[in-house]
């Protein structure tokens, strides 16, 4: 049929290129037929996500049906009952009428009115589609009598089908199509604008090189924000993986609440069961603006959620603290595996939890076939040994990744008959050697069923299960084994770790990285990835941020006793060997690590005596030792007696607090440590 007016030309364009939405199309179609009892179909989302262009293919289809659509923009009626029906003239045939409504949003002065007034006396074969970027409110969705006729459709983004259809249909071949597919995730005004950007020069290779897309979305994104808090809760959201309540309390205060429940309700975040998260290019393009906005802010924001995650981690255990591990591996969204924790997050990652006895069989063929039988012997020895370190990754299809490690010393025979953990040890004591009560944490397998250590769930298994056991047990080293140095190598270079150890088993190299903790601990190694995540670098920590080399047990207790007579002497203390050791970075923190441990004697044998020799000696010093006695009502040879005692028992506290261990007094020492 040859068109007579220039809209038809333009309509049948539009729809030529049309892509996507069939579930909402068919309930509209069953709706417009007869087929459904439906006769309200609301379809809400964000900005930009194609609630026009769907609502305009509707009108075309229904005009195709033979019926009369009513095409309305709620941007453009007075959101009052006599504004609407002015707008709304129905048309003379009301019994084929079809009244569809965009950017319902601006219309919620007179839902309530559309609900219990219009709609209830249209005709029965009318149908109404209401499209806003909010869900309808609870009215519409509890009475018996709407939940009859009414359909709900989230309007999501297109899958990569859908999305690379769109680009083909506007004009994009490869491979162009499948760089614009990625940077658009399904957003379609985005895949649209990206388009329309390649036609007119070079394929961009981020989104920063469209900065009208980028004002356009923004603009979509920002415009409901009506305060400087939820400016700051969309920031949060943007920034954390997962927005907790309690996380926008750090971020917001006492706006949280409110905050929370407007995040909640927005049409491109989506509520999981462990908090909020938004669509990757939300999330993306949020994350450009504020980041540009403000930057300083912005990092300090960054600053609050990871000090935020790692502190969860510490108070936490269970599943809650595996999730909060993840999250602080995903706040590091530019180390060499980004595009991994991408993926991960994309489709809802995955619990990493202990092990089953009945899947730690598999796990050994799975090593047999990627590392063969020698390894395969040596793990199998290592789970018998020590069976309670195996964290695994389990999904529907059961165990897809694993990570394993050992402590040692662990009294195993296995840690001389490995010879990856052989050399480690060897390595440890002709360097650095670990003092009593110290340990060697090693992460020795790891891997994922499939792809095996270049698998997304052996980088899941790995970073999960070491982030909580660096940020949560007194080690003295760290080593990771790879049998994919090539691979991996970047990886380790990003996190500091050196490779240290290389031993080959059965013919195949397996090299381990390493990190001392004494020389550079983990708060301190947390700010320096906190830095990397910000400005970028690689490589192990600087010489100049390495502790001294750590005390020897005898060594040690001498500088305590030289730091108790020099406690009152800033210039002495800030030249005792504590200074740089677990006690504290300078004089002043090593003087309030030593009193606060004298405090803390009063948990022990004795403790309340101990404690009063100490502080009239040395923290509260009477003018010499006779007189400490006399105050103190002891014979000067008690008091003497009592001092060595007390001495010899703040060294211990104080060497718990220099190895993260728990102390005499069974308290927190590494908390005594950091304070």
């Amino acid at each position: 049929m040859v068109s007579t007016v220039l809209g038809d030309v333009i309509e049948r364009a539009r729809r030529r290129n049309f892509v996507g939405r069939r579930a909402e199309l068919q309930t509209f179609d069953d709706a417009l037929t007869g087929r459904s009892p439906r006769r309200v179909l609301f379809v809400y989302g964000p900005g930009g996500i194609g609630k026009t262009t769907l609502l305009l293919e509707m009108s075309a289809r229904a005009r195709d049906a033979g019926r009369v659509p009513v095409l309305l923009d709620g941007r453009e009626i007075d959101p009052s009952p006599d504004g609407f029906l002015q707008a709304a003239r129905r048309p003379a045939d009301e019994h084929s009428s079809v009244l569809l409504v965009d950017s319902y949003e601006h219309l919620g002065a007179i839902d309530g009115w559309l609900r219990g007034d219009f709609i209830p006396v249209l005709p029965a074969n009318g149908l109404v589609v209401l499209a806003g970027r909010e869900p309808p409110k609870a009215a519409w969705r509890v009475d018996p009598g709407w939940r009859q006729v009414l359909a709900i459709h989230r309007v999501d983004h297109l899958d990569d089908a859908d999305g690379a259809d769109l680009l083909a249909r506007a004009g994009i071949t490869e491979p162009g199509r499948q760089r614009l597919l990625m940077l658009g995730r399904g957003h379609p005004l985005t895949l649209a604008l990206l388009a329309d950007a390649a036609r007119s020069g070079a394929v961009p290779e981020s989104l920063a090189e469209v900065p009208d897309l980028i004002s356009v979305l923004l603009e979509s994104l920002l415009r409901d924000a009506p305060t400087e808090a939820h400016m700051i809760g969309l920031a949060t959201c943007a920034r954390a993986w997962l927005t907790t309540e309690d996380l926008l309390r750090k971020t917001v205060g006492a706006d949280a609440p409110e905050v929370w429940g407007w995040l909640r309700c927005r049409p491109f975040v989506h509520c999981l069961p462990g908090g909020l998260t938004p669509h990757d290019l939300t999330r993306e393009v949020l994350e450009a603006e504020f980041e540009r906005r403000s930057p300083d802010r912005y990092r300090a924001l960054h600053r609050i959620i990871h000090d935020h995650v790692v502190a969860g981690i510490r108070a936490t255990t269970g599943l809650e603290r595996q999730l909060l591990a993840q999250q602080l591996a995903y706040l590091h969204r530019r180390s060499p595996f980004t595009g991994a924790y991408f993926a991960l997050r994309s489709q809802g990652s995955a619990a990493v939890v202990p092990a089953r006895p009945e899947e730690y069989a598999p796990i050994v063929s799975v090593i047999e076939r990627n590392e063969g039988r020698e390894s395969a012997a040596l793990a199998e020895a290592w789970f018998a040994d020590e069976p309670d370190h195996m964290n695994v990754v389990r999904t529907e299809e059961g165990v897809v990744g694993f990570a394993y490690g050992v402590f040692c010393p662990c009294g195993s025979p296995m840690e001389d008959r490995d010879p990856v953990v052989r050399a480690i040890l060897e390595y440890v004591a002709r360097t650095a050697p670990t003092r009593p009560g110290e340990r060697v944490h090693i992460g020795r397998f790891w891997s994922g069923v499939r792809e095996f250590q270049r698998d997304k769930y052996a980088l899941l298994a790995g970073s999960v299960s070491s982030i909580i056991t660096w940020c949560t047990e007194p080690i003295a080293w760290s080593f990771i084994v790879s049998v994919d140095p090539e691979h991996w190598g970047p990886f380790f270079d990003y996190l500091g770790f050196r490779p240290l150890v290389e031993v080959a088993v059965a013919g195949r190299p397996h090299v381990a990285y390493g990190m001392d903790w004494r020389r550079f601990p983990v708060d301190v190694w947390l700010d320096l990835m906190n830095e990397r995540e910000h400005q970028g670098g690689t490589g192990p920590p600087p010489d100049s941020a390495l502790r001294p080399p750590p005390l020897s047990r005898a060594a040690f207790g001498d500088a305590v006793r030289s730091a108790l007579h020099n406690l009152h002497r800033p210039d002495r203390l800030a030249a005792c060997p504590l200074v740089g050791s677990g006690l504290g970075a300078d004089a002043g923190e090593v003087r309030a690590s030593i009193v606060a441990a004298v405090g803390r004697l009063a948990g022990g044998p004795k403790g309340d005596q101990l404690r009063a020799v100490l502080n009239r000696t040395f923290v509260k010093a009477a003018p010499s030792q006779q007189a400490a006695a006399e105050v103190l009502g002891l014979p000067f040879s008690t008091y003497r007696r009592h001092l060595g005692r007390a001495v010899q028992q703040l060294t211990e506290v104080l060497w718990a607090v220099e190895i993260g261990a728990p102390g005499p007094t069974g308290g927190d020492e590494q908390e005594l440590g950091r304070n």
